[in-house]
């Protein structure tokens, strides 16, 4: 493609995708390239990205910050996993919980004994074996990395925050590092006439900036990916038929709970994200199936506490971009796709996205076989998030509404298709090697939509009825004792902030 070395990267736009790839960029090789970062105060950025996934802590290690020092400045909570109801049927809940369940045994899960117990009677409801969902349930929370005296994993954890207040935290630890703020809006794009690449930028004040490789993180509106380059969109809106969200912030519920609520009503769904000032809401909608206003009227009266500001429209197409690195751009965040915020992915595409691009980072000029490689890679990991998330939507019980009656019948990925089956015959998943969600994860969404396997593995014979039994009964007391000894999520929270 060229043979030029990258010596400047300019990213377009701010917000969580422009400063987590300046912060990424600066820090891993700011000692070989200038990162300039290009953003307006007067463009918003969408912000409404504040529950997050385990993966968080990886990006705020690598990036050096400190997690007390983060969270108070962001006014974050802990998050245990997200709580499922009314996506199965009416006044059903259950809850995708981070981390693991019971105790594995060699070749056999945790849910081949448990399956084996069900038949047998000995198991009792699933998530009875997470430590993170009794834990979520009962408000508690500790650093826990193992449960004591066991070989079993502790609480694993993500975070609540405010976006935007990321965003800007990000922002002083990359100017710290090096990273050049302009202000100003883009008016122009150069390109080079024989090649197509992008040369330089030229802004509403006349100033030009010229760049090597060029990071398009402007948000839906693509400028470089999309506007300049044309590269086309895939929309998926035929297996994720909402459209529409509305955002609104309400004052603090207390104690806050370390899980996020996600809540199905007759058209999608809607969230509930508890910060330390604040909780989040909104109401992710099907503008096919209710109306604007219906929807505004449906999320205000559901708040747990007053509305602080005004609800705020977003309008979007599930999909993403045919290529999200195309000649010498790179669409990180909106620009490159988009996916509901049902399972807090946005932030994490955003990290795993940048990793991508340093990992394939173009040494002596951008080549054919690098681009390639992370088109493929980016393709495979959205379309893994995407099919999960089409998952609880399908896998329903739900026929109350047309939109429910349609998402139960609607074809699905021939991949997702095949999940399914194979779990509902044996119980088993099998995702690849670098799946962002587990086994663990499609197990308990499978579970909890009402999926259940008709067999389990025979592996899971090699216990007597009576070692069996004892099993089931060690892993939910070990698991009951530890979560009586935690402190309170809210005490946790109340130590963080006062240190701060």
């Amino acid at each position: 493609m060229t043979d030029k070395i990258i010596n400047n990267v300019v990213i377009v736009g701010g917000g969580t995708a422009g400063w987590i790839s300046a912060a990424l960029l600066v820090r891993m090789l700011g000692k070989t390239l200038n990162v300039t970062l290009v953003e307006s105060d007067q463009i918003g950025t969408v912000g409404v990205g504040e529950a997050t996934i385990p993966p968080i802590l990886t990006l705020n290690q690598a990036l050096g910050i400190d997690q007390a020092d983060f969270m108070a400045k962001t006014n974050a909570t802990i998050k245990l996993g997200i709580e499922f109801e009314n996506w199965r049927k009416p006044g059903h809940k259950y809850m995708h919980a981070f981390g693991k369940l019971g105790k594995d045994f060699p070749f056999c899960g945790f849910e081949q004994l448990w399956l084996r117990g069900l038949k047998a009677g000995y198991s009792s409801d699933f998530w009875d074996y997470s430590l993170n969902y009794q834990a979520a349930k009962q408000g508690k929370f500790a650093l826990l990395d193992n449960i004591p005296k066991t070989d079993m994993q502790g609480l694993v954890y993500a975070f609540h925050f405010d976006a935007g207040l990321y965003a800007n935290y990000l922002r002083e630890l990359s100017e710290r590092a090096g990273v050049t703020r302009i202000e100003g809006k883009v008016k122009q794009v150069d390109r080079h006439t024989a090649s197509g690449d992008i040369t330089s930028l030229v802004l509403d004040d006349g100033r030009t900036v010229d760049g090597d490789l060029f990071i398009d993180c402007s948000g839906f509106r693509a400028l470089l990916i999309g506007e300049t380059l044309g590269v086309e969109y895939e929309d998926w809106r035929h297996w994720l038929p909402c459209d529409s969200a509305l955002a609104v912030q309400s004052e603090a519920s207390l104690p806050v709970p370390p899980y996020t609520q996600s809540i199905a009503h007759s058209a999608g769904w809607r969230w509930r994200i508890p910060l330390t000032k604040r909780t989040g809401n909104g109401i992710v909608f099907s503008s096919q199936h209710m109306h604007e206003e219906e929807a505004r009227q449906y999320l205000l009266d559901s708040l747990d506490g007053a509305a602080i500001t005004e609800p705020r429209l977003l309008r979007f197409t599930a999909g993403r971009r045919a290529s999200q690195w195309h000649k010498n751009c790179v669409a990180i965040g909106l620009s490159s796709g988009f996916l509901e915020p049902l399972e807090s992915t946005s932030i994490h595409l955003i990290q795993t996205a940048v990793i991508r691009l340093l990992k394939l980072f173009p040494h002596a000029g951008i080549k054919a076989t690098e681009v390639a490689e992370y088109n493929r890679q980016a393709a495979e990991e959205i379309e893994h998030v995407r099919d999960f998330i089409i998952l609880h939507y399908h896998a329903t019980e739900r026929e109350d509404s047309e939109f429910w009656r349609a998402c139960r019948s609607m074809d699905i990925p021939d991949g997702l298709r095949h999940k399914i089956e194979l779990f509902r015959q044996s119980g088993k998943v099998y995702n690849p090697t670098e799946a962002l969600f587990s086994d663990v994860a499609w197990q308990q969404v499978m579970l909890g939509q009402g999926i259940v396997p008709n067999d389990y593995h025979p592996l899971a014979d090699a216990m007597s009825e009576a070692q069996l039994a004892e099993y089931h009964r060690n892993v939910k007391s070990i698991i009951k004792q530890v979560v009586e000894k935690l402190p309170l999520h809210q005490d946790f929270l109340d130590v963080v902030h006062r240190k701060s």
